[in-house]
């Protein structure tokens, strides 16, 4: 296989410490303690914190190092929802921020470990996401984040975070999406408990479950791919393409997300890395997708993956026999075509929309300005070497899935 050779490949990585396992949860205390950590803020949507059977095992698990709970945040990720949980870290004096739930509430987090050490007022920060798109983080130590993902879309092992403000909470004065990303912002401790994501609602999992199988795809064929993450989201894929379909089958029972959650993590393992990641062009078409329109992330994954795919083996190699290799059809004559009819079986047995018409996604008219923004991505820069995406060509992939 001819690897680009300026160098070889640099692969810097620092994991959280991983916690598998049904009841793993109860770990918890013991990470916060091998951390140093004394007094934790449980951060959650109102959904999770009202959800005892997710809620009562994490507090069993933090013991006396529980220090209070902050259930307010929300699939927007507010600036100004972080701001009310940084007031919540300061009443209860915490240390630790623990966040339960789904990437919403571990970006949260992070955004408030961020503000935590940031002095400036509110406005100034609002001011500086607006002209920015970020938030500058001040040197220094931040408040560990411990990690307890009920979903399946793979956004705990990351040192990003998404964050929008709204002019309603007067830090800006029109609406802005952006994002931080640092190092220290990776999680201390991940525990991927199979009997807590058991307790989300299967509709929430099985697109959430989309959205983190893609992320094994596009980690063997994107430019910044390793072979330590080829290793990684090959075993990853390969349990997801086998337990997946179970999900559909079965229903979300630990016993079939067990291998679920640990393919999750695996595909996930060294894609966020300080100077780069492996996201690419299908998560541009998902960034695409959902500005402005309230198609959710992993169902707008599951309607384009197979489209996306299809136009990349047109195009160049894309790690095809990798791919089939990984997914467990190796031996097909033509791997490009088993790859695409594999991921799209996935799809179809967690019964995900099949196309753009069938959701709350732009109609025709508004795929010129949705491929402008899937071309302007960040994560379009990590495309297969090889590609050149034209405006037109992002069009055709929409017309082709709607």
């Amino acid at each position: 296989m001819h690897h680009e050779t300026s160098g070889g490949v640099r692969f810097a990585y620092d994991a959280p410490t991983l916690r598998f396992g049904g009841g793993s949860v109860a770990s918890l205390g013991a990470e916060l303690a091998a951390a140093g950590c004394e007094r934790a803020l449980v951060v959650c949507g109102s959904t999770v914190g009202a959800t005892d059977a997710v809620m009562e095992p994490v507090r069993a698990g933090l013991g006396d190092r529980l220090a209070g709970e902050f259930p307010r945040t929300t699939p927007d990720k507010r600036l100004s929802t972080a701001y009310d949980g940084v007031a919540a870290m300061r009443r209860h004096d915490a240390d630790a921020l623990v966040a339960v739930g789904g990437g919403s509430s571990i970006d949260v987090a992070k955004v408030m470990s961020v503000l935590r050490a940031d002095d400036r007022a509110p406005d100034r920060v609002g001011a500086e996401l607006a002209e920015t798109g970020t938030v500058s983080i001040p040197d220094g130590e931040l408040t560990p984040i411990f990690a307890v993902p009920t979903t399946l879309a793979g956004a705990d092992i990351s040192q990003v975070a998404g964050i929008t403000a709204h002019p309603s909470s007067s830090l800006v004065t029109a609406f802005v999406a952006g994002g931080v990303w640092d190092e220290r912002l990776m999680p201390t401790t991940v525990v991927g408990d199979a009997e807590l994501v058991a307790t989300t609602p299967e509709s929430v999992l099985v697109g959430s479950a989309m959205n983190g199988f893609d992320k094994g795809l596009e980690t063997l064929y994107a430019s910044t791919r390793t072979p330590v993450t080829d290793g990684t989201a090959s075993r990853g894929l390969r349990l997801l393409a086998e337990h997946l379909p179970r999900l559909g089958q079965e229903g979300a029972t630990p016993d079939v997300l067990e291998p679920v959650v640990e393919g999750t993590t695996l595909v996930q393992y060294g894609i966020s890395r300080p100077s780069e990641t492996t996201l690419s062009v299908v998560h541009a078409f998902g960034h695409g997708l959902t500005r402005g329109y309230e198609v959710q992330q992993g169902v707008a994954h599951a309607v384009v993956v197979p489209h996306v795919l299809r136009y990349l083996f047109e195009h160049v190699d894309g790690r095809r026999d990798l791919l089939a290799d990984a997914l467990g059809v190796g031996d097909a004559a033509d791997p490009a075509d088993a790859v695409v009819e594999s991921v799209t079986a996935v799809r179809d047995s967690l019964g995900l929309p099949t196309r753009l018409c069938e959701v709350d996604g732009p109609e025709p008219d508004g795929f010129p300005s949705v491929a402008e923004a899937v071309l302007a991505d960040s994560f379009m820069r990590n495309k297969p070497p090889g590609l050149d995406p034209t405006q037109a060509e992002i069009e055709a992939v929409l017309e082709a899935a709607y």
